[in-house]
């Protein structure tokens, strides 16, 4: 019983760890380098979605009434990043943008970067937004990410460790 007790005290204080928004600070503080970047868990504050679709029209006649027929054809995609999904560091740009690769493949990586009308330093997604979707390349794709994917910004996982040493003796006092 005792051991059992140990175990999850053990397991509660080693999980002690808060996700923080990654920002300049954090990276100052630490000394973020895009090397030691590679090395650091990010991930997404917020579900991100894209969806992109193709329609195509296509007009043929038959041969049996000479009617017009009409046929449409659609396909769709839509890739759904849960909130609190973990990512990986890719690059980090030029103007400071990150680039964050949540799944394997050429081009599937996702741009952040500060906003200039915030002042709170986070690092929300980067698209192009028009009338509540945002455009940006996924995969050599163009998509569109959904209005509540505008506030998905980075996090990474902060733990503070606090050693105290600390050393008692007691003392006996002195005769005369």
């Amino acid at each position: 019983m005792r051991a059992l007790f140990l175990l999850i005290a053990l397991v509660a204080l080693g999980s002690c760890a808060t996700k923080v928004p990654y920002t300049d600070k954090v990276k100052k503080d630490f000394d973020l380098t895009p090397e030691k970047m590679r090395k650091v868990q990010f991930y997404n504050s917020e579900t991100i979605i894209l969806e992109r679709s193709e329609d195509k029209q296509v007009v043929s006649t038959t041969n049996e009434d000479g009617a017009l027929v009409s046929s449409q054809r659609s396909t769709s995609e839509r890739i759904v990043i849960p909130a609190q999904s973990k990512c990986v560091f890719e690059q980090l740009e030029d103007d400071g943008t990150v680039q964050i690769r949540f799944e394997m493949g050429p081009g599937r990586v996702l741009r952040f970067t500060e906003r200039k009308n915030t002042s709170n330093g986070r690092y929300y997604l980067e698209a192009q937004w028009k009338n509540g979707k945002g455009e940006l390349d996924y995969g050599g794709s163009v998509y569109y990410a959904v209005r509540n994917s505008a506030s998905a910004f980075l996090m990474v996982k902060l733990k503070k460790w606090k050693k105290n040493k600390r050393s008692d003796r007691v003392v006996k006092g002195m005769d005369v």
